[in-house]
Protein backbone atom coordinates (compact mmCIF):
# COMPACT_ATOMS: atom_id res chain seq x y z
CA UNK A 1 0.00 0.00 0.00
CA UNK A 2 1.81 3.32 -1.06
CA UNK A 3 1.64 6.25 1.28
CA UNK A 4 0.44 9.50 0.36
CA UNK A 5 3.19 12.11 -0.36
CA UNK A 6 3.29 14.74 2.02
CA UNK A 7 2.95 18.09 1.29
CA UNK A 8 6.25 20.52 0.83
CA UNK A 9 5.65 23.14 3.97
CA UNK A 10 5.07 26.36 2.53
CA UNK A 11 7.10 29.72 4.16
CA UNK A 12 6.43 33.07 3.48
CA UNK A 13 9.01 35.19 2.88
CA UNK A 14 9.51 38.96 3.55
CA UNK A 15 11.28 39.80 -0.10
CA UNK A 16 13.13 43.25 0.08
CA UNK A 17 14.96 42.91 -3.00
CA UNK A 18 19.10 42.90 -1.33
CA UNK A 19 21.20 40.28 -0.09
CA UNK A 20 19.26 38.94 2.87
CA UNK A 21 16.31 38.15 1.85
CA UNK A 22 17.43 36.93 -1.78
CA UNK A 23 19.98 34.69 0.51
CA UNK A 24 16.91 33.34 2.26
CA UNK A 25 14.69 32.28 -0.11
CA UNK A 26 17.09 30.23 -1.93
CA UNK A 27 18.70 28.40 1.49
CA UNK A 28 14.50 27.96 2.70
CA UNK A 29 14.31 26.54 -1.64
CA UNK A 30 16.98 23.98 -0.87
CA UNK A 31 15.96 22.71 2.41
CA UNK A 32 12.91 21.71 0.99
CA UNK A 33 10.38 24.26 1.58
CA UNK A 34 7.70 25.72 -1.02
CA UNK A 35 8.49 29.45 -0.97
CA UNK A 36 6.47 32.10 -1.18
CA UNK A 37 7.57 35.64 -1.84
CA UNK A 38 5.95 39.17 -0.45
CA UNK A 39 7.35 42.74 -0.87
CA UNK A 40 5.72 45.69 1.46
CA UNK A 41 5.71 48.97 -0.30
CA UNK A 42 5.57 51.37 2.41
CA UNK A 43 7.04 55.14 1.26
CA UNK A 44 8.51 55.89 -2.24
CA UNK A 45 11.53 58.06 -2.01
CA UNK A 46 12.93 59.14 -5.52
CA UNK A 47 15.95 56.87 -5.21
CA UNK A 48 14.26 54.01 -5.15
CA UNK A 49 13.21 54.67 -9.09
CA UNK A 50 15.74 54.31 -12.05
CA UNK A 51 15.44 54.01 -15.42
CA UNK A 52 11.74 56.01 -15.73
CA UNK A 53 10.57 52.90 -14.30
CA UNK A 54 7.42 53.32 -11.73
CA UNK A 55 7.42 50.39 -10.16
CA UNK A 56 10.29 50.76 -7.51
CA UNK A 57 13.81 49.21 -7.81
CA UNK A 58 13.25 46.86 -4.77
CA UNK A 59 10.01 45.31 -6.05
CA UNK A 60 11.34 44.58 -9.46
CA UNK A 61 14.78 43.11 -7.80
CA UNK A 62 12.31 41.37 -5.61
CA UNK A 63 10.04 40.04 -8.98
CA UNK A 64 13.02 39.55 -10.75
CA UNK A 65 14.60 36.63 -8.35
CA UNK A 66 11.32 35.08 -7.96
CA UNK A 67 11.07 34.66 -11.24
CA UNK A 68 14.53 33.20 -11.34
CA UNK A 69 13.52 30.77 -8.60
CA UNK A 70 10.10 29.82 -10.05
CA UNK A 71 8.38 31.12 -6.99
CA UNK A 72 5.34 32.79 -6.28
CA UNK A 73 5.64 36.67 -5.69
CA UNK A 74 3.22 39.14 -4.07
CA UNK A 75 3.21 42.94 -3.69
CA UNK A 76 1.61 44.55 -1.00
CA UNK A 77 0.89 48.18 -1.55
CA UNK A 78 0.59 49.43 2.20
CA UNK A 79 1.63 53.28 1.77
CA UNK A 80 -1.00 54.57 3.34
CA UNK A 81 -1.49 52.60 6.53
CA UNK A 82 2.19 52.84 7.12
CA UNK A 83 2.14 56.44 6.73
CA UNK A 84 -0.67 56.57 9.28
CA UNK A 85 0.88 53.67 11.63
CA UNK A 86 4.39 54.60 11.28
CA UNK A 87 5.32 57.93 9.59
CA UNK A 88 3.01 59.97 11.62
CA UNK A 89 3.95 58.32 14.91
CA UNK A 90 7.94 59.45 13.86
CA UNK A 91 7.06 63.14 13.63
CA UNK A 92 4.39 63.04 16.51
CA UNK A 93 7.71 61.69 18.94
CA UNK A 94 10.07 64.36 18.07
CA UNK A 95 7.43 67.25 18.02
CA UNK A 96 7.00 65.77 21.89
CA UNK A 97 10.29 65.89 22.62
CA UNK A 98 11.24 61.89 22.27
CA UNK A 99 13.53 59.89 20.10
CA UNK A 100 11.60 57.65 18.22
CA UNK A 101 11.84 54.37 17.30
CA UNK A 102 10.70 53.34 14.26
CA UNK A 103 11.77 50.07 13.53
CA UNK A 104 10.75 48.65 17.13
CA UNK A 105 7.37 50.11 16.32
CA UNK A 106 7.22 48.49 12.79
CA UNK A 107 8.30 45.19 13.64
CA UNK A 108 5.38 44.90 15.97
CA UNK A 109 2.41 46.86 14.87
CA UNK A 110 3.06 46.73 10.90
CA UNK A 111 5.48 44.35 9.47
CA UNK A 112 5.48 41.56 11.22
CA UNK A 113 1.50 41.66 12.00
CA UNK A 114 0.93 42.21 7.46
CA UNK A 115 3.16 39.17 7.16
CA UNK A 116 1.25 36.92 9.46
CA UNK A 117 -1.90 38.55 7.82
CA UNK A 118 -0.47 37.56 4.21
CA UNK A 119 0.67 33.82 5.66
CA UNK A 120 -2.96 33.40 6.51
CA UNK A 121 -4.74 34.37 3.36
CA UNK A 122 -1.92 32.98 1.14
CA UNK A 123 -1.70 29.19 3.42
CA UNK A 124 1.39 29.40 4.11
CA UNK A 125 2.76 27.64 7.37
CA UNK A 126 5.86 29.99 8.65
CA UNK A 127 6.90 33.44 8.15
CA UNK A 128 10.78 33.92 7.61
CA UNK A 129 12.78 37.09 6.81
CA UNK A 130 16.56 38.04 6.66
CA UNK A 131 17.25 39.41 10.33
CA UNK A 132 20.25 38.22 11.97
CA UNK A 133 18.69 36.74 14.89
CA UNK A 134 18.12 33.58 16.07
CA UNK A 135 15.11 31.79 17.82
CA UNK A 136 14.57 28.79 20.10
CA UNK A 137 12.11 26.89 22.75
CA UNK A 138 12.59 27.39 26.17
CA UNK A 139 11.94 24.83 28.99
CA UNK A 140 9.19 27.19 30.09
CA UNK A 141 7.15 26.55 26.61
CA UNK A 142 7.59 30.18 25.27
CA UNK A 143 9.58 31.43 22.54
CA UNK A 144 12.73 33.02 22.73
CA UNK A 145 15.05 35.05 20.19
CA UNK A 146 18.61 34.91 20.52
CA UNK A 147 21.30 37.55 19.77
CA UNK A 148 22.74 36.69 15.68
CA UNK A 149 26.29 34.86 15.65
CA UNK A 150 27.03 38.14 13.43
CA UNK A 151 27.49 40.69 16.54
CA UNK A 152 27.97 43.63 14.01
CA UNK A 153 24.61 42.45 11.97
CA UNK A 154 22.56 41.58 15.59
CA UNK A 155 19.27 42.64 15.11
CA UNK A 156 17.23 41.21 17.79
CA UNK A 157 17.30 44.54 19.67
CA UNK A 158 14.52 45.88 17.26
CA UNK A 159 12.56 42.79 17.58
CA UNK A 160 11.74 42.77 21.04
CA UNK A 161 8.00 44.13 20.51
CA UNK A 162 7.09 40.80 18.14
CA UNK A 163 4.57 38.83 20.01
CA UNK A 164 4.91 35.05 20.45
CA UNK A 165 2.11 33.77 18.49
CA UNK A 166 4.07 35.40 15.24
CA UNK A 167 7.78 34.32 16.84
CA UNK A 168 6.58 30.65 16.83
CA UNK A 169 5.82 30.67 12.86
CA UNK A 170 9.12 32.20 11.82
CA UNK A 171 11.77 31.22 10.83
CA UNK A 172 15.40 33.23 10.86
CA UNK A 173 17.67 31.13 8.47
CA UNK A 174 20.85 34.15 8.90
CA UNK A 175 20.91 33.84 12.26
CA UNK A 176 24.24 31.78 12.65
CA UNK A 177 25.74 33.29 9.43
CA UNK A 178 27.98 36.82 9.03
CA UNK A 179 27.20 39.01 6.24
CA UNK A 180 30.09 37.95 4.51
CA UNK A 181 29.17 34.75 4.72
CA UNK A 182 25.70 35.73 3.11
CA UNK A 183 27.20 37.52 0.13
CA UNK A 184 29.46 34.52 0.07
CA UNK A 185 26.28 31.89 -0.32
CA UNK A 186 25.07 34.30 -3.40
CA UNK A 187 28.06 34.40 -5.17
CA UNK A 188 28.58 30.64 -4.76
CA UNK A 189 25.30 30.03 -6.16
CA UNK A 190 25.58 32.36 -9.36
CA UNK A 191 23.73 35.63 -8.03
CA UNK A 192 26.79 37.49 -8.24
CA UNK A 193 25.34 40.73 -9.07
CA UNK A 194 23.22 40.25 -6.09
CA UNK A 195 25.72 39.41 -3.41
CA UNK A 196 27.07 42.69 -3.88
CA UNK A 197 24.44 44.60 -3.51
CA UNK A 198 25.16 47.59 -1.42
CA UNK A 199 22.64 48.47 1.90
CA UNK A 200 21.47 51.12 3.48
CA UNK A 201 21.59 51.49 6.97
CA UNK A 202 19.11 54.57 7.17
CA UNK A 203 15.32 54.93 8.25
CA UNK A 204 13.67 53.39 5.38
CA UNK A 205 11.56 56.48 4.98
CA UNK A 206 14.10 59.59 5.51
CA UNK A 207 17.19 60.50 2.75
CA UNK A 208 19.12 62.81 4.79
CA UNK A 209 18.85 64.37 8.40
CA UNK A 210 15.41 63.57 9.94
CA UNK A 211 14.98 67.28 10.45
CA UNK A 212 14.89 68.29 7.06
CA UNK A 213 12.11 65.70 7.15
CA UNK A 214 10.43 67.23 9.63
CA UNK A 215 10.53 70.76 8.13
CA UNK A 216 8.98 68.83 5.22
CA UNK A 217 6.45 67.38 6.73
CA UNK A 218 5.11 69.72 9.40
CA UNK A 219 5.67 72.90 8.18
CA UNK A 220 4.44 74.93 10.24
CA UNK A 221 6.22 73.33 13.09
CA UNK A 222 9.58 75.04 13.06
CA UNK A 223 8.04 78.57 13.06
CA UNK A 224 6.00 77.72 16.51
CA UNK A 225 9.00 76.12 18.30
CA UNK A 226 11.91 78.34 17.28
CA UNK A 227 12.89 80.69 19.59
CA UNK A 228 13.30 77.65 22.34
CA UNK A 229 15.31 78.60 25.87
CA UNK A 230 18.64 76.49 26.30
CA UNK A 231 19.08 76.80 30.12
CA UNK A 232 21.92 75.29 32.50
CA UNK A 233 20.93 72.42 35.14
CA UNK A 234 19.67 75.25 37.68
CA UNK A 235 17.67 76.70 34.90
CA UNK A 236 19.81 79.98 33.87
CA UNK A 237 19.13 81.02 30.62
CA UNK A 238 22.35 80.29 27.98
CA UNK A 239 21.14 81.38 24.52
CA UNK A 240 18.18 80.23 22.63
CA UNK A 241 17.61 77.39 19.88
CA UNK A 242 14.92 75.86 17.15
CA UNK A 243 12.86 74.12 19.00
CA UNK A 244 12.95 70.60 21.31
CA UNK A 245 11.94 68.87 18.35
CA UNK A 246 15.35 69.44 16.26
CA UNK A 247 17.44 67.75 19.22
CA UNK A 248 17.94 64.64 20.69
CA UNK A 249 19.71 63.91 24.08
CA UNK A 250 23.33 63.59 23.75
CA UNK A 251 23.90 65.68 20.92
CA UNK A 252 26.87 68.26 21.00
CA UNK A 253 27.02 69.49 17.55
CA UNK A 254 24.61 71.81 15.41
CA UNK A 255 23.61 73.23 18.84
CA UNK A 256 24.63 76.93 17.94
CA UNK A 257 26.07 77.95 20.60
CA UNK A 258 29.08 78.89 21.91
CA UNK A 259 29.84 78.64 25.40
CA UNK A 260 33.46 78.02 25.27
CA UNK A 261 33.88 74.57 26.37
CA UNK A 262 31.90 71.35 24.74
CA UNK A 263 28.29 71.40 25.68
CA UNK A 264 25.85 68.18 25.05
CA UNK A 265 21.95 67.78 25.55
CA UNK A 266 21.23 66.64 28.64
CA UNK A 267 17.37 66.99 28.75
CA UNK A 268 14.42 68.37 26.68
CA UNK A 269 10.99 69.81 27.94
CA UNK A 270 9.11 69.90 25.04
CA UNK A 271 5.95 71.86 26.49
CA UNK A 272 8.15 74.86 27.94
CA UNK A 273 10.55 74.22 24.88
CA UNK A 274 13.69 74.27 26.79
CA UNK A 275 16.94 72.08 25.93
CA UNK A 276 19.24 71.19 29.40
CA UNK A 277 22.94 71.93 28.62
CA UNK A 278 25.58 70.51 29.96
CA UNK A 279 28.84 68.50 30.50
CA UNK A 280 29.42 65.12 28.66
CA UNK A 281 30.04 63.20 32.16
CA UNK A 282 26.82 64.46 33.57
CA UNK A 283 25.04 61.89 30.73
CA UNK A 284 25.68 59.37 32.73
CA UNK A 285 23.45 57.58 34.57
CA UNK A 286 23.29 54.26 36.74
CA UNK A 287 19.30 54.28 36.85
CA UNK A 288 16.44 55.25 34.90
CA UNK A 289 12.87 54.72 34.09
CA UNK A 290 11.11 52.59 31.71
CA UNK A 291 7.31 51.78 30.04
CA UNK A 292 5.36 49.95 28.20
CA UNK A 293 7.24 46.72 28.62
CA UNK A 294 7.27 43.72 27.37
CA UNK A 295 8.37 40.70 29.20
CA UNK A 296 8.63 37.21 27.82
CA UNK A 297 8.58 35.76 31.34
CA UNK A 298 7.08 38.05 33.95
CA UNK A 299 7.60 36.02 36.98
CA UNK A 300 11.47 35.28 35.80
CA UNK A 301 12.23 38.61 34.70
CA UNK A 302 12.88 40.70 37.83
CA UNK A 303 14.33 37.81 40.28
CA UNK A 304 16.80 37.03 37.09
CA UNK A 305 20.33 37.46 38.44
CA UNK A 306 22.05 37.30 35.23
CA UNK A 307 19.88 40.18 33.54
CA UNK A 308 21.67 42.70 30.94
CA UNK A 309 20.05 45.48 29.35
CA UNK A 310 21.13 47.42 25.70
CA UNK A 311 19.74 51.45 25.44
CA UNK A 312 20.65 51.69 22.26
CA UNK A 313 21.29 49.57 18.92
CA UNK A 314 25.27 48.37 19.03
CA UNK A 315 25.30 49.38 22.60
CA UNK A 316 26.86 46.88 25.00
CA UNK A 317 25.13 45.28 26.98
CA UNK A 318 25.52 45.66 31.05
CA UNK A 319 24.13 43.94 34.03
CA UNK A 320 21.32 45.34 35.65
CA UNK A 321 18.33 44.75 37.80
CA UNK A 322 14.99 46.08 37.42
CA UNK A 323 11.87 46.58 39.80
CA UNK A 324 8.06 47.43 39.56
CA UNK A 325 7.42 50.89 40.85
CA UNK A 326 3.93 51.87 42.23
CA UNK A 327 2.57 53.92 38.94
CA UNK A 328 3.55 50.56 36.72
CA UNK A 329 6.97 51.85 35.60
CA UNK A 330 10.22 49.86 35.52
CA UNK A 331 12.65 51.36 37.45
CA UNK A 332 16.27 50.15 36.05
CA UNK A 333 19.53 50.29 37.48
CA UNK A 334 22.65 49.47 36.21
CA UNK A 335 26.10 47.93 37.57
CA UNK A 336 27.63 50.49 35.44
CA UNK A 337 27.18 54.49 34.37
CA UNK A 338 25.48 54.27 30.69
CA UNK A 339 25.40 57.55 28.98
CA UNK A 340 22.54 59.55 27.01
CA UNK A 341 19.69 57.50 28.03
CA UNK A 342 16.93 59.17 25.79
CA UNK A 343 13.21 58.87 25.70
CA UNK A 344 11.41 57.12 23.25
CA UNK A 345 14.54 54.70 22.23
CA UNK A 346 13.97 50.82 23.92
CA UNK A 347 15.68 49.38 26.55
CA UNK A 348 16.24 45.46 25.74
CA UNK A 349 16.81 43.06 28.09
CA UNK A 350 19.13 39.89 27.89
CA UNK A 351 20.13 36.78 30.04
CA UNK A 352 23.28 35.80 27.70
CA UNK A 353 22.24 35.71 24.05
CA UNK A 354 18.77 35.12 24.82
CA UNK A 355 15.90 38.01 24.52
CA UNK A 356 14.09 38.48 27.62
CA UNK A 357 12.27 41.51 27.78
CA UNK A 358 12.29 45.26 25.99
CA UNK A 359 10.72 48.66 27.34
CA UNK A 360 10.36 51.90 25.88
CA UNK A 361 13.31 54.80 27.85
CA UNK A 362 10.72 57.24 29.63
CA UNK A 363 10.93 60.56 31.09
CA UNK A 364 13.35 60.82 34.19
CA UNK A 365 11.65 63.47 35.66
CA UNK A 366 11.35 62.65 38.97
CA UNK A 367 13.61 59.53 39.17
CA UNK A 368 15.34 60.98 42.35
CA UNK A 369 12.65 60.25 44.10
CA UNK A 370 12.93 56.40 44.18
CA UNK A 371 16.84 56.02 44.27
CA UNK A 372 17.14 57.62 47.79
Amino acid sequence: MSSTPQAQPSVLVAMSGGVDSSAVCLMLQEQGYRVVGMTMRVYDLPQHFSGGHDVPDFIRSAQELAERLGIEHHVADVRNAFRHDIVDYFLDEYEHGRTPNPCVRCNRHFKFRLMQEWADRLHCDLMATGHYVQRTEGDDGRTYLLMGDDVRKDQSYFLWRVPQHTLRRCLFPLGHLTKPEVRAYLQAKGFAVRASQSESMEVCFVSGDYRDFLREQRPLLAARVAGGRYVNAEGQTLGTHQGVPFYTVGQRKGLGIALGKPAYVLRMNAERNTIVLGREEELATTAFLATDEELVHADAFFSEPQLTVRIRYHSQPVPCRAERLPDGRLLVRTAVPVSAVTPGQSAVFYVGKRLVGGAVIDSQRGIGQWLV
